[in-house]
């Protein structure tokens, strides 16, 4: 859905949807301010009516608060493009991306970046969720390539079938990683929750 109908620009409109189908990453306007769903939850207890038990942060000052509604009330949606950006740099203001398109640059704030942050890299590409231009979420590659700059040297006698052992990784995340990773290792992560996934090929 674009921005422009008729050359002309929309005011910023929100659709009405059922709390139902509200999900992660959505922004949900309400008394006149903007939220960005953490999580959604539909909750279908064994009596009485099902409930979307949402949990939001408001876009502006990182205030989170949790919004419980009857699956079929009528919650506003607010209009989202979806655009790709590199990852710049961060400085004190926050973090600074560029349209891939038409090198458009934005900054994003640290709370929006939330504990995706450590796993910026430099031209890295993500999506950036925009509202009337402004970010107001953020999807990161699911994966991202970092070096194990500090884990324990394996014990004798350990296999490579026992159990993980901690990590630190060269952007500070604590992660876990099998018995033959040693320091200096490339690893590939997830990025949603700093999880080993395999030995990098490159």
């Amino acid at each position: 859905m674009s921005g422009l109908v008729g050359g002309q620009k929309f005011r910023k409109t929100a659709l009405k949807v059922i709390a139902s189908s509200i999900r992660k990453g959505n922004v949900i306007e309400q008394d006149g301010k903007l939220y960005v769903v953490l999580t959604a939850e539909n909750i279908h207890p064994g009596k009485g009516t099902p409930v979307s038990q949402i949990e939001m942060r408001r876009i502006g000052d990182g205030v989170k608060i949790s919004g419980r509604y009857k699956t079929t009330d009528q919650v506003e949606k607010a209009t989202i493009e979806d655009h790709n950006f590199n990852y710049l740099y961060e400085d004190a203001d926050g973090f600074h991306f560029m349209n891939a398109e038409n090198f458009d640059q934005v900054q994003v704030p640290k709370d929006i970046v939330g504990s995706a942050a450590p796993y910026l890299q430099e031209n890295m590409s993500v999506k950036l969720s925009l509202h009337d231009m402004i970010p107001v979420a953020i999807t990161m590659p699911q994966r991202a390539t970092l070096e194990v700059v500090d884990t324990e040297p394996v014990t004798k006698g350990q296999t490579a079938s026992s159990s993980y052992k901690p990590a630190i990784l060269s952007n500070g995340v604590r992660t876990a990683v099998p018995p033959h990773v040693g320091a200096g290792t490339r690893i590939v992560v997830m990025t949603e929750d700093g999880s080993y996934v395999e030995r990098a090929k490159d």
